[in-house]
């Protein structure tokens, strides 16, 4: 690990200041960015905590909006009563995401930040566009098993892992960001920028920026969601497919859908024709299914990552009858 320099911010405005600087990167659980810096992964000379800055916790339902303080821990988001009982694919997809000691010091801003589980990026030493601009991707004549079929390219074909960020794709969800120049909020869909078209960003952040908050409209089908995550071993594993579907619905009928992807895509990826497939429709394993591949009509394997689609389909389509089975 290169030497950096500590600074422990004593208000947000004093850390956008800091973090205007070039080389600065900012920290709040810690649980991804000292992995990253171990792996000499950011550059960073130094390192600015606000994990203690007060007024950045809170969760709260404002209007019709849910608040989501950035520095909300997983862990005690997880075990928010009125969450678990209207929002269960928010609950889901923080229970099932590291484990329990990281959820305990993770928080929500930090887990929507971090950087791709790819092999070739990690290992410090392989071509890879994501961590040295125009070297190459040496995932495309590699070992592709666990890469994207969405927003992937010839210059990246990484995925993104978070199951916090899956979730929030199937509902209307915004970014609060703030710099010195004031709060502004951007659409979540707009929030992350797919490896394929970018892969040295992975976010519109820009330096001295610092996501403040998480916005949820607040909705009825928040009742009727589920996250499913599918994966190779049970815990602390990241997704090798995975499905947030959150549904609004009339007895058996569906009037309303949402539906995100992850593991196999290179930003939280919503799925509108699996939507489409779904409205209007009595929900039954049929029609489940039937959205499920619908999600994945646009898929594009790679030489070893084929079976995720089939396997997509059935974990979009099992979302789906487990969030109709949600109360």
């Amino acid at each position: 690990m290169r030497p950096f320099l500590y600074s422990r911010a004593t208000s947000l405005e004093q850390a956008m200041s800091e973090a205007a600087q070039s080389h600065a990167a900012i920290m709040a659980g810690g649980t991804t960015l000292v992995d990253l810096m171990r792996g000499d992964l950011t550059g960073a000379e130094h390192v600015i905590d606000i994990g203690h800055l007060p007024g950045l916790a809170k969760v709260e339902l404002d209007g019709p909006v849910l608040r989501f303080g950035a520095l909300a821990r997983m862990a005690d988001v997880a075990e928010l009563p009125f969450l678990k009982q209207n929002y269960p694919a928010l609950v889901e997809s923080l229970q099932l995401a590291a484990s329990q000691q990281i959820r305990n010091a993770a928080t929500l801003g930090g887990n929507l930040l971090q950087r791709t589980r790819c092999v070739y990026f990690r290992d410090g030493v392989s071509d890879c566009n994501k961590r040295v601009p125009g070297s190459g991707c040496t995932a495309l004549d590699g070992e592709d098993r666990e890469m994207a079929l969405f927003g992937a390219s010839d210059r990246c074909v990484a995925t993104y892992p978070g199951d916090w960020g899956t979730a929030l794709a199937a509902f209307d969800t915004s970014i609060e960001i703030s710099s010195a120049a004031g709060t502004k909020t951007v659409k979540f869909a707009d929030f992350h920028v797919a490896y394929g078209d970018d892969p040295a960003r992975e976010s519109i952040l820009q330096p001295g920026e610092i996501v403040t908050a998480i916005l949820v409209q607040a909705t009825p089908a928040g009742r009727h969601s589920t996250y499913v995550k599918v994966r190779d071993r049970q815990s602390y594993a990241y997704a090798v497919t995975s499905a947030a579907v959150a549904l609004e619905l009339d007895g058996d009928r569906v009037t309303a859908a949402r539906v995100s992807l992850g593991g196999v895509a290179s930003k939280p990826w919503r799925a509108p024709a699996a939507e489409a497939a779904l409205v209007g429709q009595v929900l039954n394993q049929a029609v489940a299914l039937e959205a499920g591949r619908a999600a994945f009509a646009d898929a594009k394997a790679l030489r070893h990552n084929g079976f995720k689609i089939d396997l997509g389909a059935r974990t979009v389509a099992r979302a789906a009858m487990v969030a109709k089975g949600k109360h």
